[in-house]
């Protein structure tokens, strides 16, 4: 363990209305019938963790082909939920920067399969994806059946489809499961998502560090009090697993790195200026 580097990756943004990511946070009164909406612009980034016992990279970005005319994302979505990302930016330059092939990388654990996170898992051909077994059946399910998927993307998994990808899924009575020294899978269940894996990293210098993704999108979500989302599939579901977070974080004396937190992620030590370990 005393080898592991782990890379935070900046993959790039977005921009979404801030009701997405903290539910009627500004709601109108007989004193302010009308409050602006606000367009807000927030980190995307994966993390690599360089481990004796094989490279893992948690989380993709966007596919850099999402966006434009021709692009992979419809154009409602292109409109509600733009990404911006120059090429350095690009998760398979990110990762040559590090000199990173796609195919050195063992696991992807892909916190969930939306547009932000799973974007590049067509690259890893050698890897085993690990996914939620709810998330995975559920988007299958909607691929079959629609083009208009929401934060999921038709095009990306039809991608993956085609080139193979080799999954292994994480049951829903699977609550912890050691993945590497140092290293456990988190299951949070349904919430966000269909259903959401986080990681923890323990490192002998930084210390322990949970990796929630969107089970909480910021600080302000994480609270107290706890604010759910506007993207959400279980409200309930949210709310338990921001609990389960807090409760872990406390046991295993952890911080918690958010999934799109730009105060946080603006103090996070980038690839391009060094590790954690």
């Amino acid at each position: 363990m005393s080898k592991t580097k782990l890379y935070v990756l900046d993959t790039g943004r977005m921009k979404m209305d801030k009701n997405f990511m903290v539910a009627m946070h500004n709601p109108a009164s007989v004193d302010n019938p009308s409050p602006p909406a606000e367009f807000i612009e927030f980190p995307v980034y994966a993390v690599l963790i360089d481990h004796p016992e094989g490279k893992i990279l948690f989380d993709t970005g966007c596919n850099p082909e999402g966006m434009g005319k021709d692009g992979r994302w419809p154009e409602g979505v292109q409109k509600m939920f733009p990404s911006f990302q120059d090429e350095s930016c690009y998760l398979i330059n990110r990762l040559e920067q590090l000199k990173v092939r796609p195919e050195d990388i063992k696991y992807v654990v892909a916190s969930h399969l939306h547009l932000d996170h799973a974007g590049c898992l067509e690259l890893f051909t050698n890897a085993t994806i690990i996914v939620h077994d709810t998330e995975l059946a559920n988007t299958m399910k909607q691929y079959a059946m629609t083009k208009d998927m929401g934060a999921y993307i038709w095009a990306d998994i039809d991608a993956w489809i085609k080139n193979d990808l080799r999954w292994k899924t994480i049951l829903p009575n699977e609550d912890e499961i050691e993945l590497a020294e140092g290293i456990k899978i988190l299951n949070f269940g349904p919430g966000h998502a269909w259903g959401l894996l986080g990681l923890h990293v323990e490192l002998p210098g930084a210390g322990s560090i949970i990796l929630a993704s969107d089970a909480v999108y910021s600080a302000e979500n994480y609270g107290p009090p706890v604010k759910i989302p506007g993207i959400i599939y279980d409200s309930i579901g949210y709310l338990k697993a921001v609990e389960k977070i807090k409760k872990y974080a406390e046991r295993t004396n952890a911080q918690v790195w958010f999934g799109h937190d730009s105060e946080q992620f603006r103090k996070f030590i980038k690839s391009t200026e060094g590790f954690y370990e």
